[in-house]
């Protein structure tokens, strides 16, 4: 378990237990359902994802700073 947090992506492939020829195949079944064309398109979607999941947890959290609504009392 202490090899999953070393932060190698070679740790979380054999902590899945997934070597290279069920790597392969898993892509090979990728390649038949989605097609050569639709690859860059499915790995720019995914690279996106990632790129926007880093930039949140590195982003602090954004703080309001809409004015609150003041009631106005009638005279």
């Amino acid at each position: 378990m202490a090899r999953f947090f070393r932060g190698h992506g070679r740790d979380l492939i054999d902590m899945f237990g997934i070597g290279m020829p069920e790597l392969i195949i898993i892509l090979v079944i990728i390649l038949i359902i989605f097609g050569a064309g639709k690859l860059p398109e499915i790995g720019g979607a995914i690279g996106k994802g990632i790129k926007n999941f880093k930039k949140a947890t590195r982003e602090p959290d954004e703080v309001d700073v809409t004015p609150e609504n003041k009631k106005v009392e009638p005279k």
